[in-house]
C-alpha cells in the first residue's frame, strides 16, 4: 500500500471519528436540556378570545334556584392537570384555599395521557381555545382564569412571601379578581333533578348589550365530580377533586329551558351542575375572491380557437417565405 492510500484512509478514519463525537455531543446537550429543572417564573398572559364567567352550581341530586349579580361572580378558573403532574399538586393546593374563601371555583381537565379522568374532546377544547399554555408547550400544569389570563408551570411570578405557596396564593388571588367589566347584570339558575341521570336546567341571563356586539354568546352545563379516588396516581394525591366530566352547550339565548343527561360518576354520587357563559368574538371569514366568472369561462374556448388559428396562418407565412428565399440550383 503506497502513501497516498494511507492518507486516504487515515481521512476517512478521522473523518467517521469526528462525526461519532460530534454525534455523542449532541446527544449529550439533548439530554442536559431535556433534564435540566425550569425555576424560571412564567408571567400570566392575556387571552384574546373572549371570556368565561358563570359558576352558580348546585349537587345534581338537589333542586335548586339561585340569582346572583354578575359583579359578585368568583372567577371560573380552568385548571389543566393530571394524576402523574407533580407540579400540578402546588397549583391545586393554592386555587383550593381560595376556593374555600368563595374567590373562585377550579374546574380541573385532566390530560388524556395515562390519566382516567382524561376526555379526549375536552382536552382538545382547551387546546383549541387556549392553543397552547406557552409558546412551546401545552402540558400541565396550567391554569386560565375567566377564560382571559392564562398561567402556566407552577412557579409563582411573585415574591412577597418568602415561600412558594403564598406567592403562589398571592398571585392567584390577583388573577382571580381580574374585573371583567360585566357591569350591573344578573344571572338567574335552576336545576329540577327528574331522574337519578337527568334533570332540567334554566337560565336568565341579564347583561348589558354591549358585552355580546360582534360576539358569541354560549350557554353551557359543566357537569362536575366533586371527588374521586385514584390512589395509582404518581403525584400521590389519592383523591383527585373538581374533574370536569362533560361540558354540553345549551344554545346562544340569553333564557331558556334544557333537559340534560348526566355521566356515570366515576365513584360515589357526587355529580355537580355548574352554569357557565362563553363570550367569544364573532370570526369574520375573509371573502373568497372569485377566479373567473362564467363569461369569462364561455369566451376561452373561442379565444383559444383564435389563437390557434392565427399561430397555423403565421406558420404557413414564414414556411412559403422560406421556400421563396431558397436559392434555385441550376
Amino acid at each position: 500500500m503506497n502513501q497516498t492510500e494511507d492518507g486516504l484512509i487515515s481521512s476517512i478514519a478521522l473523518g467517521q471519528s469526528m462525526r461519532r463525537c460530534a454525534a455523542a455531543a449532541l446527544l449529550a446537550i439533548f439530554l442536559l436540556a431535556s433534564t435540566a429543572p425550569t425555576t424560571a417564573a412564567l408571567p400570566a398572559v392575556e387571552v384574546n378570545n373572549g371570556m368565561i364567567f358563570g359558576g352558580q352550581s348546585t349537587k345534581a341530586t338537589n333542586a335548586s334556584v339561585s340569582t346572583h349579580n354578575l359583579s359578585d361572580l368568583g372567577a371560573v378558573v380552568e385548571v389543566y392537570t393530571a394524576t402523574w403532574c407533580d407540579n400540578c399538586v402546588y397549583i391545586e393546593h393554592a386555587l383550593e384555599e381560595l376556593y374555600q374563601d368563595g374567590l373562585l371555583t377550579p374546574y380541573h381537565i385532566h390530560s388524556t395521557l395515562s390519566d382516567p379522568f382524561g376526555d379526549e374532546g375536552l382536552e382538545q377544547r382547551f387546546r383549541d381555545r387556549y392553543v397552547h399554555l406557552t409558546d412551546y408547550s401545552h402540558s400541565p400544569p396550567g391554569a386560565v382564569f375567566n377564560g382571559t389570563m392564562k398561567k402556566a408551570g407552577s412557579v409563582p411570578d411573585s415574591d412577597v412571601h418568602d415561600n412558594k405557596h403564598d406567592n403562589r396564593v398571592e398571585e392567584f388571588t390577583g388573577l382571580a379578581q381580574h374585573d371583567l367589566a360585566l357591569g350591573a347584570g344578573t344571572t338567574m339558575f335552576s336545576w329540577t333533578p327528574v331522574t337519578n341521570t337527568s334533570g332540567t336546567l334554566a337560565w336568565t341571563l341579564d347583561i348589558d348589550e354591549r358585552h355580546l356586539e360582534n360576539m358569541t354568546l354560549n350557554v353551557a352545563a359543566w357537569v362536575v365530580e366533586s371527588a374521586a379516588d385514584y390512589e395509582e396516581g404518581s403525584n400521590g394525591q389519592g383523591t383527585y377533586p373538581h374533574i370536569v366530566r362533560s361540558m354540553v352547550s345549551l344554545g346562544n339565548q340569553t333564557n331558556g329551558t334544557a333537559t340534560l343527561n348526566l355521566p356515570t360518576p366515576h365513584d360515589g354520587d357526587d355529580l355537580e351542575i355548574h352554569l357557565v357563559y362563553e363570550i367569544t368574538p364573532v370570526v369574520v371569514e375573509e371573502p373568497v375572491q372569485p377566479t373567473e366568472t362564467d363569461e369569462e369561462a364561455e369566451d376561452t374556448p373561442a379565444l383559444s380557437m383564435f389563437s390557434t388559428m392565427l399561430m397555423l396562418c403565421l406558420a404557413v407565412a414564414f414556411s412559403r417565405r422560406g421556400h421563396q428565399d431558397r436559392p434555385h440550383r441550376d
